[in-house]
């Protein structure tokens, strides 16, 4: 029988069947998917094949993994060796950005933008809790979406708290697998119960203490969209270290670096000190944002690639 993995708890998966049943598996033996050796070798999105093991009760064992057609994956937090796929086969994702309560790094927003445009997924930036905003605050955030518009990245502006901007987050989502992330308190679980009514996902204020997000979202799960498609809603990431890019593929997934590459002095120029590099100078010349630029610098810097 074959099925889409709809929830992952790390031992037990639930399975969407191609009847509409959800059956609760474990793994037949191990599964490695292209040499990666990640914490979860089987991913909310994966496409897979079950066999039966108690039919009363709707148990199964997972015994094949399709190839996946891309996923998002990062760094796991505690083992900085391995890795952990949030969700695969997406057809979009949605980052959820808050510039206070809790605050998004420019860092942050790039890496997940390296990682999506890596594994060839779509992106769009939505930028939450616009309710809470000063006027002087809402002028800059004009300006950054202005930024990443120019670049190619669709940014909406919204209030999960309000309503503002909704009606056009559910258009997006129609008929699409998308996932959402961002920090934990971004406001994600709210976005995903004002698109899909009655699903009451658990949603908690953020901590006044550490203005961060509190973890609601214990296991990425895939949700069924009445008009069509699904939502997978991820727990929300502290830090996300880029996996299995070199140094020198870096500045290709940056989408205003990527015409300029040729016009360097050396074709091994890592846009840093070389002269030369038209890299720099598009950044000198106002044509490359310097804070996109800094992003950039800070991934080639830290070695182990986390914001």
């Amino acid at each position: 029988m074959k099925g889409i993995v709809i929830k992952s708890t790390g031992s037990w998966y639930s399975v969407l069947l191609e009847n509409e049943e959800i059956w609760e598996c474990r793994i037949l033996g191990k599964f490695r998917i292209q040499e990666i050796k990640s914490t979860n070798p089987v991913a909310v999105g994966d496409r897979v094949e079950i066999e039966v093991d108690d039919a009363e009760i709707k148990h199964g064992m997972i015994v094949k993994l399709y190839e996946r057609d891309n996923y998002i994956i990062r760094r796991s937090i505690n083992l900085s060796k391995q890795t952990q796929i949030i969700a695969s086969n997406i057809d979009q994702a949605f980052l959820v950005i808050t510039f206070a309560k809790p605050r998004t790094s420019f860092g942050f927003i790039d890496r997940f933008l390296v990682t999506s445009e890596a594994y060839h997924i779509p992106t769009i930036l939505v930028f939450n809790k616009i309710d809470i905003y000063e006027p002087d605050d809402l002028a800059y955030l004009e300006e950054v979406k202005n930024m990443y518009e120019s670049i190619g990245y669709p940014v909406l502006l919204m209030s999960a708290l309000t309503g503002e901007g909704i009606v056009e987050l559910k258009n997006q989502c129609k008929n699409k697998t998308s996932l959402f992330s961002g920090h934990s308190g971004v406001g994600k679980s709210t976005l995903v119960n004002q698109i899909i009514p009655g699903i009451q996902l658990r949603t908690t204020a953020v901590s006044e203490a550490s203005s961060k997000g509190v973890h609601t979202t214990t296991f990425a799960e895939m949700h069924r969209i009445p008009t069509g498609g699904f939502i997978i809603d991820s727990p929300g990431i502290r830090e996300l270290g880029i996996v299995q890019l070199e140094k020198e593929e870096i500045s290709h997934y940056f989408p205003e670096m990527r015409d300029l590459l040729n016009q360097c002095r050396f074709n091994n120029c890592s846009h840093v000190n070389e002269p030369g590099c038209a890299i720099k100078n598009a950044v000198d010349e106002n044509k490359i944002s310097l804070i996109r630029y800094e992003s950039y610098l800070s991934i080639l810097a830290n070695e182990d690639n986390r914001s």
